[in-house]
């Protein structure tokens, strides 16, 4: 070959490489191209990552919330049952403590005490002064003794009357056991305050005694058929006051020193009562300790 036709053939292959490498550089050839992201893909897919953050944030402290929550009422449900327990425990111990520990003795009212219910102003029995003297009329000595027991009664309450208010003693009591009714003209029961109760009994025995028809003074004048009735229901309205006064206004008397003579008034009225058949043994119910040791101090007979 020519030199010629070797210098012609080799430029001919320089142009080939040439084109070659001409339209490699411009051929969209990924070896040879990089490629850029759009700015719109960019924004969106920054914006979903802020939005990841922040659902993952919120989930965080949902799942926080929902631990603590947890927790307190874990925390709730232990101290309810430790609560439970010491409650049990301090009911059980109670329990223990009443087993072991032995009843206690009920207290006694005032006027069943040492040394009141021995103070008296007359000693021995009673049973002489009551009893029915020679030649002198049963009636005429019931009536009698019925219209001082009840002047020395109105006496005693006078005493203590200002003390008997109906706010303290809204019942007429003798006791917290016993409660007295009043029963009026229609017969129906009422109750009454204590200091209006006693004043109408008052009012009602002294009308009967000054009633004529039923106690009658002048000689020859007989006694009514139905005067034992009258008496008996007398003698019983003084009992209730009685029992009132021993049960409620016992340490006013005992606060003016005359429980010598309240003991001794009681103990003549319940021998007069007793003796001459006055008062149900029933009616007698609130005051039986009262009369049993009087009964065993030898002033009953």
């Amino acid at each position: 070959m020519s030199f010629f036709s070797s210098f012609r053939s080799s430029k001919k292959n320089k142009q080939q490489k040439d084109q070659a490498s001409v339209y490699s550089a411009n051929n969209n050839s990924h070896l040879s191209l990089r490629k850029s992201n759009s700015p719109v893909k960019s924004a969106l897919n920054s914006n979903a990552g802020v939005k990841f953050q922040q659902q993952h944030s919120q989930n965080q402290q949902q799942q926080l919330q929902q631990q603590q929550l947890q927790q307190q009422q874990q925390l709730q449900q232990q101290q309810y049952e430790q609560q439970q327990q010491q409650q049990q425990q301090q009911h059980q111990q109670q329990q223990r403590q009443q087993i072991q520990q032995p009843p206690q003795p009920q207290q006694l009212p005032l006027f069943l005490c040492e040394p009141f219910v021995r103070t008296a102003l007359v000693k021995g029995s009673f049973k002489t002064i009551v009893q029915l003297p020679k030649y002198v009329d049963q009636n005429e000595w019931v009536a009698q003794n019925i219209f001082e027991l009840y002047n020395n009664l109105n006496q005693f309450y006078g005493i203590i009357a200002e003390y008997v208010k109906p706010e303290l003693y809204p019942t007429m009591n003798a006791g917290p056991n016993t409660d007295y009714l009043w029963v009026d003209q229609d017969n129906r029961t009422i109750q009454l305050p204590a200091n209006q109760y006693i004043e109408y009994v008052l009012s009602w025995m002294s009308n009967r005694l000054n009633d004529q028809s039923v106690f009658p003074t002048k000689s020859g004048v007989p006694f009514p058929a139905q005067f034992p009735k009258i008496v008996k229901s007398i003698a019983r309205q003084m009992f209730r006051i009685f029992a009132h006064m021993y049960y409620n206004h016992f340490d006013k008397i005992l606060h003016l020193g005359l429980e010598a003579h309240w003991n001794s008034f009681f103990a003549h009225y319940i021998s007069f009562a007793r003796e001459f058949e006055l008062i149900e043994v029933a009616d007698m119910d609130p005051l039986v300790p009262l009369i049993e040791n009087l009964r065993q101090q030898g002033k009953l007979v």
